[in-house]
């Protein structure tokens, strides 16, 4: 069983995609094993004890450097045992330190066709903002393993999603999660579950 830590900010809908597979069946062999957020009203952390899923609130602010709450993380994250981490619209720039223990064990959900509207400052609602003010007519999710740049790792899976006459950022936002985003971040686990961990 490929234990999974998933790391969130926010309401948690991928982390629900993910919950809601592994009840479905379709995530195979892979179990959460905990729920992480830096933000203490992260609505995935209910969604993560209505699962009795331990659910963890590790927040910057709560600690006098960055440094420190660097080592939280990743002692909360040794704790868990996790083989596995997910970022699943995690807010927070993971450290070096993390990345290096996890290399090839740790995957990430970007709204978009990397390598386009990725990098610094491509997050949220900003990556659809740019892609309907650039005029695309696609665009879409990627899941990609981390590495020590932004959204620079090696891809795993990509969905295309089309995009429509009159979508706003929120509204292509929506399509992206639906269409894209909660279908390839529960096939990817899955995949990883199957078969060794890590990019070729």
């Amino acid at each position: 069983m490929l234990k999974t830590a998933v790391l969130v900010s926010g309401g948690g809908t991928n982390l629900q995609a993910i919950l809601d597979a592994i009840d479905r069946k379709e995530i195979r062999d892979a179990e959460v094993s905990v729920v992480i957020s830096n933000n203490p009203n992260a609505y995935a952390l209910e969604r993560a004890r209505r699962k009795g899923i331990p659910a963890l609130c590790i927040s910057p602010k709560a600690y006098e450097t960055r440094e420190k709450f660097h080592k939280a993380l990743l002692e909360a994250l040794r704790d868990s045992k996790a083989e596995l981490v997910v970022l699943a619209g995690c807010l927070v720039v993971i450290p070096e330190m993390i990345i290096r223990e996890y290399k090839g064990r740790m995957i990430n959900i970007h709204p978009s066709l990397i390598p386009s509207f990725c990098g610094t400052g491509y997050y949220g609602l900003k990556v659809h903002e740019e892609a309907l003010k650039r005029g695309v007519k696609v665009t879409g999710a990627t899941v990609h393993f981390v590495d020590e740049g932004t959204d620079t790792g090696p891809i795993l899976l990509q969905k295309a999603v089309e995009v429509k006459e009159g979508d706003t950022p929120e509204v292509l936002q929506r399509r992206v999660m639906e269409e894209a985003e909660w279908i390839l971040l529960p096939k990817a686990i899955d995949m990883l579950a199957q078969k060794a961990l890590g990019p070729e």
